[in-house]
């Protein structure tokens, strides 16, 4: 039996644009002989719609659409389409998280998911009704168990503690399911598809069956999917891997010992880079931009920024913004002149001198009697904040922010300043990460300036500043954030780890009191096991 894997680049509510994605997939799946066609987890309406589910008319315009699908699909082979479908019952939620098969131009069965995650970005029992038993599909002689994404995710003996009492693939097994099949929307973390393929090794050779798993592309707001649909043979044997990070037609043969293995994108850096490129590229594209802009400062920030924004958009369409103020090194100014040239993206100088002696000369009168401080640094990034909102409203370009996960953890950034924009795109990425990864973006071209990559890192918010003024060392400050934020570990756990007690308890700080901050920041593009974003749900009000 051959099963091809449609693995597609969807757009959450384009009901029509995700029809024609699946109507053409399965045409050229029917070309190449496949028996079966798997779509990702919500294919027709995108994932994750989330309150767009609670809207009956979209609802029931997907559900014709669907309609109009079979129809259209009528002479090909049959499919398995991601919607959501009503709940039948007379108690729950209203929607169960479905797949349809289309078959000679009518529905033919319906399966819904069984386990709804309501961890990290996921809400899922928000919106649906868990499905009570197995689903098992007969098609060509084969007894086939459907799952959707999280029903792959909870086998007892992969795990050390399993979230939910129900194991779907276990009683697939039981059920007679001969082969599993996994219809999946699961986000890009780097280093995840390891575990994917780990976990569904296990499954495999623990029940003895193969297991094809079909993963959704694209990026969607916060969230990147990666693709790299595979297949896992009853032996537990990787025997195809799709593309990542990039559409895809994967087609199986269950009756062959390997198919097409596309090869894997490491190292994390390699993988990284290519999440960020797909956030950015979707980002911009599904919300209609054609072009981005950002501030160009000189730092490594805004070089990496600036770099994806490069690859994603393509040179022609980034503007890099320099506002230079009285205290910006020579040498900034000509490294971030410098690495547009070498990315061929344009650029234009606003000086932002005389602004600044027009907000020193407004607020003398209230601010007599005072020493500068952080109020006169915190003007110089709002001064900034507003010329580039000003060019992205003149010219309809997307503002791209460039703040990093370190700083954004400890609120070293200013609200309406250098926080200001559309989207953060290195929001995830911890400061000493964006140096690995900006290193890795070097060796294909090195773009980046030299002195870019070496130099101390700076707010040049006044004379001879560095950012270890107010943050330990980015080293110690990223391990300490990834112990708190990834990890939950509390300030005793992190100090017995062998981190400084007033450093630890510093950092803690910071990153509570900067939850406001947060809260009015970008979207980010997640890449790491735990973003600030939809999957981070702090109170900003607390005492603890």
């Amino acid at each position: 039996m051959r099963i091809a894997l449609l693995q597609i680049n969807t757009t959450v509510g384009d009901l029509h644009g995700n029809a024609a994605l699946i109507a053409d997939g399965v045409r050229r799946a029917t070309d190449e002989g496949a028996h079966l066609v798997l779509t990702p987890e919500l294919s027709l309406m995108g994932y994750l719609p989330r309150d767009l589910l609670m809207n009956p008319g979209f609802v029931q315009a997907s559900q014709d659409k669907l309609c109009a699908l079979a129809r259209n699909l009528a002479s090909c082979v049959p499919v398995l389409v991601g919607t959501a479908t009503a709940n039948s019952e007379p108690s729950g939620r209203p929607l169960r998280n479905s797949a349809v098969l289309l078959q000679s131009g009518r529905f033919s069965q319906t399966f819904h998911k069984t386990l709804l995650p309501t961890y990290d970005v996921f809400d899922e029992d928000r919106y649906f009704e868990p499905a009570p038993g197995p689903h098992i599909l007969s098609i060509n002689g084969q007894n086939i168990g459907l799952s959707i994404c999280e029903d792959v995710w909870n086998d007892r003996d992969f795990w050390q503690r399993p979230r939910y009492h129900t194991d779907p693939v276990e009683r697939l097994t039981q059920a007679g399911a001969g082969v599993i099949l996994n219809m999946s929307a699961s986000p890009f973390v780097a280093g995840k598809q390891k575990l994917r393929e780990d976990m569904l090794r296990h499954m495999a050779s623990k029940h003895n069956r193969p297991i094809l798993y079909c993963n959704l592309v694209g990026g969607n707001d916060d969230l990147i999917f990666d693709g790299r649909s595979l297949a896992i043979n009853h032996a537990g044997n990787l025997i195809a891997r799709a593309n990542g990070f990039q559409p895809d037609l994967l087609l199986v043969d269950l009756d062959k010992p390997e198919g097409r293995i596309e090869p894997e994108h490491s190292p994390a850096e390699a993988e990284i880079w290519n999440a960020l490129v797909l956030g950015v590229r979707d980002y911009a594209h599904k919300t209609g931009f054609r072009s981005v802009l950002l501030g160009l400062s000189g730092g490594i920030d805004s070089a990496l920024t600036a770099a994806i924004a490069a690859d994603a958009m393509g040179p022609e369409n980034v503007l890099g913004v320099l506002m230079p103020s009285p205290y910006s090194s020579q040498g900034s100014i000509d490294d971030s002149l410098a690495l547009a040239a070498n990315l061929a993206i344009r650029t234009v100088t606003i000086p932002i001198r005389p602004m600044m002696e027009s907000f020193n000369t407004a607020l003398q009168p209230a601010f007599q009697g005072t020493e500068p401080g952080v109020a006169e640094e915190n003007i110089q990034a709002r001064i900034r904040g507003n010329l580039l909102m000003a060019m992205s409203n003149k010219f309809g370009s997307l503002l791209l922010t460039t703040g990093n996960k370190s700083e954004l953890s400890v609120g070293y950034c200013t609200l309406y300043g250098d926080m200001s924009g559309g989207l953060a795109v290195i929001s995830d990425l911890p400061k000493m990460m964006v140096y690995s990864v900006s290193r890795w973006r070097n060796l294909r071209k090195p773009d980046i300036p030299e002195a870019i990559l070496t130099k101390a890192p700076s707010a040049e918010l006044k004379p001879d500043q560095t950012d270890q003024d107010s943050l330990p060392p980015y080293d110690i400050l990223d391990r300490i954030l990834e112990l708190h934020i990834e990890k939950n570990q509390p300030a005793e756990s992190i100090v017995a780890a062998g981190f400084d007690e007033a450093t630890v308890q510093k950092v803690l700080r910071l990153v509570k009191i900067a939850e406001f901050k947060r809260k009015q920041a970008a979207p980010g593009l997640k890449v790491t096991s735990r973003a600030f974003g939809t999957g981070w749900r702090m109170p900003i009000a607390r005492k603890t």
